[in-house]
């Protein structure tokens, strides 16, 4: 088999989809094991309140990632739901921590990867908050707080989160969610790439666009929520491919 490399991201794994789960779990034992490695960019768990969580499916996942991990290296960049994972599950999964932006060699095509929520900047009251939450004070002080408080608080954000996204529906402004398009060649000439793998918009898709004049690819992840999506990479092939969940 050709060598390649995969990317997930927007799985929002939960004990409430155990569909979704199952099919990440089959991803990581059938499909995973030959790839080069498997790069997570982002909101892999719906909601992340800490390390200490005990919830049960946290620690199967740990096991599950874990083990794939002793095969091909696994690479974790956070996403908006899970920023305030740390080196602790981290280790327990096997999982390679990443910088928010990070360029990588994908068989000789220097790539930008990133989980792609720094792009939506006209979701202004989104970046207000993004700004607050990554800030290393503001982290600590939440971590710092009792876990059944985090979890009230989590179930508040996500509320919000919601009747944020349905607010903008009914307004007909769902693509303030979207990624800016003007930021897109901005971070890719910042960087000296032409090619960039990000997810977080829930629109999976190939684009053209232009940097500088020349000719580039915006890869966008899909996420799980109706079935499960990844991109495979190799030296002749940058593809989405899609999969049916198993029935719930």
């Amino acid at each position: 088999m050709n060598a390649h490399t995969l990317f997930i991201a927007d799985l929002h794994l939960s004990a409430q989809r155990p569909d979704i789960t199952q099919a990440f779990l089959t991803f990581l034992q059938q499909q995973a094991p030959a790839a080069d490695a498997l790069y997570i960019l982002g909101d892999l768990f719906e909601v992340w309140i800490g390390d200490d969580n005990p919830e049960p499916l946290l620690d199967t996942l740990a096991k599950a990632i874990n083990q794939l991990s002793q095969r091909i290296p696994v690479y974790f960049i956070h996403g908006n739901r899970d920023f305030l994972l740390k080196q602790a599950y981290a280790h327990r999964a096997g999982m390679r921590l990443l910088p928010p932006h990070k360029v990588i060699d994908l068989y000789g095509t220097p790539t930008l990867i990133m989980h792609g929520d720094s792009l939506c900047t006209l979701d202004i009251k989104y970046q207000k908050f993004r700004r607050w939450w990554d800030q290393p004070w503001w982290q600590w002080l939440m971590l710092s707080l009792p876990l059944w408080y985090r979890q009230r608080l989590a179930a508040k954000a996500r509320a919000k989160s919601a009747k944020a996204k349905a607010s903008y529906k009914a307004m007909g402004s769902s693509n303030i969610m979207d990624v800016t398009p003007e930021e897109v060649p901005k971070v890719m000439t910042a960087y000296h790439v032409k090619h960039l793998i990000h997810g977080h918009t829930h629109r999976p898709a190939i684009h053209d666009v232009l940097v500088n004049n020349a000719a580039a690819k915006r890869y966008v992840l899909g996420d799980w929520y109706t079935q499960s999506s990844y991109l495979k990479v190799s030296a002749t092939e940058w593809q989405l491919y899609f999969r049916p969940l198993p029935p719930s």
